[in-house]
């Protein structure tokens, strides 16, 4: 894997990581961090360039959705919290 592809597939994993702590939902958040680490584990050894970029290309869109999905719960813990300030 030349070096340029290992540092993107790192920082996507990274983002996947820090992304999926968002989630305020324990189960979720464990399940989603369970799944990128096997995912990336998985992989790990793939050689063929092509292979490699499919593989950074499904991660990003995964990426996109852990983003999209964690959203409503950092909206949700947000508001529920101001209101509880309100009181």
């Amino acid at each position: 894997m030349a070096a340029s592809s290992r540092a993107q597939v790192l920082d996507l994993y990274r983002a996947m990581l820090r992304e999926s702590k968002h989630f305020s939902a324990y189960n979720y958040r464990t399940y989603t961090v369970r799944r990128i680490r096997d995912a990336f584990r998985e992989n790990k050894n793939v050689k063929d360039p092509v292979e490699i970029q499919a593989l950074v290309n499904k991660a990003k869109r995964d990426l996109g959705i852990i983003r999209r999905q964690a959203k409503p719960y950092q909206v949700m813990y947000h508001s529920t919290r101001f209101i509880r300030n309100l009181r």
